[in-house]
């Protein structure tokens, strides 16, 4: 009888552990508030850390523009099409960062939802 409880309480264990979705196209690098998207809390981090390399204070790689500021960030989404060219597929030669791979879809969100929610720095 034992055993028969041991293999139950097994089979219920591996049922929850096998229910998880940690697709990587889906998780967040950095989780969000509950409220508005601002720049400072939840979008420069995101370029600092997947655009910078690139466009820096002094662009490299070709880079036609830095994104060190919030102003340039803010001009890049609302002139530049840079929430169109994170939102690319991989393998489109326009696709940013610039050689792939794609940011994941909820950081990409992040961005999406700061240009929804008026482009607000602090």
């Amino acid at each position: 009888m034992k055993l028969k409880n041991f293999f139950l309480l097994l089979a219920f264990a591996g049922i929850f552990m096998a229910c998880t979705n940690d697709n990587p196209e889906t998780l967040m690098e950095d989780v969000p508030n509950d409220g508005v998207i601002t720049y400072q809390q939840n979008v420069k981090s995101i370029i600092d850390n997947n655009c910078i390399s690139c466009h820096a204070a002094v662009p490299r790689n070709g880079a036609p523009m830095s994104l060190v500021t919030y102003d340039q960030v803010k001009n890049a989404v609302q002139n530049r099409g840079l929430l169109n060219r994170i939102s690319l597929n991989n393998g489109n030669s326009f696709l940013m960062p610039q050689g792939g791979p794609r940011l994941p879809q909820a950081t990409i969100d992040i961005v999406s939802q700061w240009q929804q929610d008026g482009l607000l720095e602090q």
